[in-house]
C-alpha cells in the first residue's frame, strides 16, 4: 500500500516537474502586443503593452448585461471611434458639398480627415499611458482608418471632378488597395522582423494614413478654385467612355505602393 502510494506521488511530481518547466519555457518567450495600431504613431512607443487576460476575453463574451459591449471598451477604443466619426463627418461634408456647391463644406471635409489623423495617433498614446491593451484595438483601428483615410478621401476626390467613369473605378481601386493593406496587416504585423525593442523595423507598404498627403494636394485644388472644369492636368481621352484626369493617376500609384510587398518603409 505504502509502495504503491509512493509511486503515485512520483508520479505526480513527475507531471507537476513536467508542467512547471513548460510554464517557465512559455514565460521565456517574449509577449507581444495584442493591440497594434495600423497607424504611422501608434507604434512608435519603445515599450509593449501587456497582453488581455481571460477577464477581458470572458468580458465580451460571457457578458450578458445591458450595453455590455459600450462598458468593455477601453478609452483608447472610444478614441478610435472617433477617428471613424471624423471620416464619416468628411463624408457628409462633401455631399453637402455637392449639394450646394459651397466649399466650405470640402475643406470642412479636408479638416475633419485631418482630425481623424490626430485621433489616430492619439489612441495608441492613450493606450500606453493606461499600461492597457484592448481585444477590439487593432479591428476597430483598421475599420477606422479605411473610413477615414481610404473612403472619406476618395469621396473628397470625387466631389471635387473626379468623377468620369475611369476615374471612379481608380479611387475605388485606391480604397480597394487600403482595404486589403489594412487587412495584410491585421495578420502579418507579428511576422515582420523585430529590432532589439520587439519593434516592428518597417512598413510593408505605405500605410494607409499616407492618403493624407492627396488630401493635402485637393485641398490646395479647393484653396485655388481648381476643382471640377478647372482640375489641373486636363482629361486623357476626352469625349469617350475611357476619359479620365491626368491627376486620377496619382492615388492609382499611391495604392499600388500600399499593397507592395517590396516596399519597406522605415518606421519612426
Amino acid at each position: 500500500m505504502t509502495g504503491r502510494s509512493t509511486g503515485v506521488k512520483k508520479n505526480e511530481s513527475a507531471i507537476a516537474s513536467d508542467f512547471e518547466s513548460d510554464a517557465e519555457t512559455v514565460d521565456t518567450q517574449p509577449s507581444r502586443p495584442l493591440r497594434r495600431s495600423s497607424s504611422l504613431f501608434s507604434l512608435s512607443s519603445k515599450e509593449e503593452l501587456p497582453k488581455p487576460d481571460e477577464k477581458d476575453y470572458a468580458a465580451f463574451i460571457d457578458d450578458s448585461r445591458h450595453f455590455s459591449l459600450v462598458r468593455n471598451l477601453h478609452m483608447a477604443d472610444f478614441i478610435t471611434l472617433l477617428n471613424g466619426f471624423s471620416g464619416f463627418y468628411s463624408i457628409i461634408s462633401c455631399l453637402r458639398f455637392t449639394l450646394t456647391g459651397k466649399a466650405h463644406y470640402v475643406q470642412r471635409a479636408h479638416f475633419f480627415i485631418s482630425l481623424g489623423l490626430f485621433f489616430d495617433f492619439f489612441d495608441g498614446r492613450v493606450a500606453r499611458m493606461r499600461n492597457k491593451s484592448s481585444l477590439m484595438g487593432q479591428e476597430l483601428d483598421s475599420l477606422a482608418d479605411l473610413i477615414s483615410f481610404g473612403v472619406s478621401p476618395a469621396t473628397v476626390a470625387f466631389a471635387i471632378g473626379f468623377q468620369s467613369t475611369v476615374d471612379v473605378l481608380i479611387l475605388s481601386f485606391w480604397v480597394l488597395c487600403g482595404l486589403t493593406r489594412l487587412a495584410r496587416f491585421n495578420i502579418s504585423s507579428n511576422k515582420i522582423p523585430k529590432d532589439k525593442l520587439g519593434k516592428s523595423k518597417y512598413f510593408e507598404g505605405l500605410p494607409i494614413p499616407t492618403n493624407v498627403f492627396w488630401v493635402l494636394t485637393m485641398a490646395i485644388l479647393v484653396y485655388t478654385d481648381r476643382v471640377l472644369d478647372d482640375l489641373p492636368g486636363g482629361v486623357l481621352l476626352e469625349g469617350s467612355f475611357l476619359e479620365f484626369h491626368v491627376l486620377s493617376i496619382i492615388p492609382a500609384l499611391q495604392g499600388c505602393a500600399e499593397i507592395s510587398k517590396s516596399l519597406h518603409v522605415p518606421k519612426p
